[in-house]
């Protein structure tokens, strides 16, 4: 199901604007013209990518808003109050376009609409699990435990997403200050400073001489290697966009020495979180491996889940079914195969979703701490043979005079 974009006039004559999720644009405007609206476009929605990689950490700020809105109107429907109130408390609690897609929910509910339905006509702010779950809660008249789980569902993996984010923000730093530093060095402080230094001598020391080189290049055609570096970068990333260019980069990330197994395991203790919570919910554990699917950014783990989901459906178990996909741990395909055989799935899928948190919290510390000292060695090394290249010249001018 895709997301579509429309401009519409309602029966005022007033410009409507919004998303739909429909199958095709032809149904979007069917659905726009079941409520009234006079259709002026509609076309496909193009958010952020879909096939975006395993560095996309920082999450969107209507997702956090959601995950603590979620808890919210769990405590205000269990008080009793009515879930048109509960919406409006919370909406007057937010700002922006969280605020306005709450108040577009609150809309469609007073119109006599379900709250899952009206979750699912904003897909840019509630993502499919949460309508799946709210749509399970209404209808097996559970909504608060189902949105307490959803809800703690969502900080789990905010957490998760915090831990590799704060390991990887210092060795970013240094990575764009260290480059940031080098090219202000190059095309600023070292032509100068450098031809002077050539007036006096013969010949230059072949430290000075190598730093000399990187600065012409720098200041003579710095505006081409610019160009040249965004245009590659653009290559790659619509490469990465295609299904081909996104599965290789994907499948290349999960075979890396020490960064492999923390994707897998990251992306396995969102999937068995996923898992877990639909099937406490009372969803089939063939649609739960869909929508687990659908929780992953990586290609290959997704389709590898999509056809385990398709094998289970025809009739094989989800152990056979994990281990034909031929990614997924052994660990986790044993959990699947005991957790079915004992009838305790949910209670060993959060057990091996706890465990994976904990190994990424652990590896993406001592990942930190090893990549700290490396970032820090090599701009010694650098800003050490600069130094070298300026303080030799210097040294023999001194000499010459």
């Amino acid at each position: 199901m895709a997301v579509f974009k429309y401009h519409a006039l309602n029966q005022d004559r007033g410009a409507v604007r919004g998303t739909i999720a429909a199958d095709s644009p032809r149904q979007a405007r069917d659905l726009l013209r079941s409520r009234g609206l006079l259709v002026r476009l509609v076309a496909e929605h193009r958010g952020a990518g879909t096939h975006a990689g395993w560095f996309r950490l920082l999450p969107s700020r209507a997702a956090a808003q959601w995950s603590s809105s979620a808890h919210e109107l769990s405590m205000l429907l269990r008080a009793g109050i009515p879930m048109l109130e509960a919406l409006d408390t919370i909406a007057q609690q937010q700002r922006g376009s969280f605020r306005t897609a709450l108040l577009a929910v609150r809309d469609r509910v007073a119109a006599g609409s379900g709250l899952a339905a009206a979750l699912r006509e904003r897909p840019d702010i509630f993502d499919t699990l949460s309508v799946h779950l709210v749509e399970v809660g209404e209808n097996a008249g559970t909504l608060e435990q189902v949105l307490d789980q959803l809800a703690t569902f969502k900080q789990r993996l905010q957490q998760l997403k915090d831990r590799v984010l704060t390991a990887l923000m210092y060795p970013m730093f240094l990575v764009v200050f260290g480059v940031g530093a080098t090219v202000f060095l190059m095309t600023n402080v070292m032509p100068p400073l450098l031809e002077n230094l050539q007036d006096q001598l013969l010949a230059l020391p072949w430290p000075t001489r190598a730093v000399k080189w990187c600065s012409d290049l720098l200041v003579s055609y710095g505006w081409i290697l610019g160009l040249v570096t965004l245009a590659v970068v653009v290559a790659l990333t619509a490469a990465g966009q295609s299904n081909r260019g996104a599965r290789m980069w994907h499948g290349a990330l999960l075979k890396l020495p020490l960064i492999g197994p923390m994707i897998m395991k990251q992306n396995m203790s969102r999937m068995a979180m996923v898992i877990a919570t639909l099937s406490r919910s009372g969803i089939v554990l063939t649609r739960a491996l869909q929508l687990a699917a659908g929780s992953t950014k990586n290609v290959v783990l997704r389709a590898a889940l999509h056809e385990a989901g398709d094998r289970v459906g025809a009739g094989r178990d989800v152990a056979g079914a994990l281990e034909e996909a031929g990614v997924f741990s052994p660990l986790a395909i044993r959990i699947f195969s005991v957790g079915q055989e004992t009838g305790r799935l949910e209670e060993m899928l959060d057990q091996l979703s706890a465990d994976y948190d904990r190994q990424v919290a652990t590896a993406s510390a001592r990942l930190s701490a090893l990549l700290e000292p490396v970032m820090i060695i090599l701009m010694a090394v650098f800003v050490g043979f600069v130094l070298l290249a300026t303080i030799l010249p210097i040294l023999e001018a001194g000499n010459v005079l």
